[in-house]
């Protein structure tokens, strides 16, 4: 496969992660690439540091693959940097590539379309303290691994951006639909209804952002286990007796903790006040997701024309 041949820019965001990452004691270098370098090349530019690409294109992916790189692979959506980057780490904690309490130096194209420009240190301990493929395995006893990390990704991006600058919660029931369904009863008319089962995937971009915005009103989104969106803005009825909470969390994660154990699916809940994700199975929390850091936000730039003189 014929290979780009690495920029100086690129060359030089490398030994600046080098240096970095022998001041923080980093031992993982992170590319989000676009590009089909010769990934040896790089690996063995980093010395003793570990390197990991992940990309959404296949020709990036099989060069990673030919040259023995740890790779994490991205579902190809119109998504933002900031996503792609918590997705992918989300990724490599559940494929074992990364763990739960890394440091990682982040390299990625932050203002150039494909070029990397950019670099980050970021603490997965800070951000994702809680969550080990381990964990992930047990749930995919009940829920497919696919279907529970779309959910989870969804969940993280809500608990992160809000809405519209707004905080926003959310509460899904995942698995076992018929259950939820029957423990369960509408709030409000349901806005899946009718449409057909592609239309519907949960991991489809245009049905993400229906359910973020949707997210804003009371209710739960029922999905079942192949992520098929079931219905949404549903109150759920399940009995909290018995069941025990850490003191502060309010009815959005009771009604989680109940639905999880009297139907054995899996809830997820968005807190509205800390953009925290929390994850319920038999009625415990079995996950907790913080939201990313602010320091890994992305703002627009405005620049002005040269004035004329």
């Amino acid at each position: 496969m014929k290979r780009v041949e690495l920029s100086p820019q690129l060359t030089s965001l490398l030994k600046a992660a080098k240096r970095l990452a022998s001041d923080c004691e980093i031992e993982v270098v992170f590319l989000l690439a676009d590009i089909p370098y010769d990934f040896l090349e790089i690996s063995k530019s980093l010395s003793k540091l570990r390197l990991v690409v992940s990309s959404d294109k296949p020709d990036v992916q099989r060069a990673a693959q030919e040259d023995g790189i740890a790779l994490v692979p991205l579902i190809h959506e119109p998504q933002t940097r900031q996503v792609q980057i918590s997705q992918a780490i989300l990724e490599a904690i559940a494929d074992e590539i990364l763990a739960s309490g890394d440091r990682i130096i982040a390299l990625y194209a932050g203002f150039e379309r494909e070029h990397a420009d950019s670099l980050s240190i970021v603490s997965l301990a800070d951000h994702l303290a809680k969550l080990t493929s381990r964990d992930l395995q047990r749930l995919e006893t009940k829920v497919p691994l696919q279907t529970l990390r779309a959910v989870v990704d969804l969940a993280v991006e809500i608990g992160r951006e809000g809405r519209e600058g707004k905080p926003v919660g959310a509460l899904f029931a995942v698995g076992n639909h018929r259950k939820v369904l029957a423990a369960s009863h509408e709030q409000v008319h349901d806005p899946f209804k009718g449409y057909s089962q592609k239309d519907r995937m949960v991991n489809n971009p245009r049905v993400k952002e229906s359910m973020k915005e949707l997210a804003q009103i009371d209710g739960a989104f029922i999905i079942s286990s192949d992520g098929v969106v079931q219905s949404a803005g549903r109150i759920l009825n399940a009995s909290a007796e018995g069941l025990t909470l850490s003191k502060g969390l309010g009815a959005r994660h009771w009604a989680a903790a109940a639905i999880s154990k009297e139907t054995g699916a899996i809830a997820i809940a968005v807190s509205e006040s800390t953009g925290t994700v929390r994850i319920f199975q038999d009625g415990y929390v079995v996950l907790r997701i913080e939201p990313m850091s602010s320091a890994m936000k992305w703002f627009d730039f405005d620049t002005e024309p040269p004035q004329s003189e």
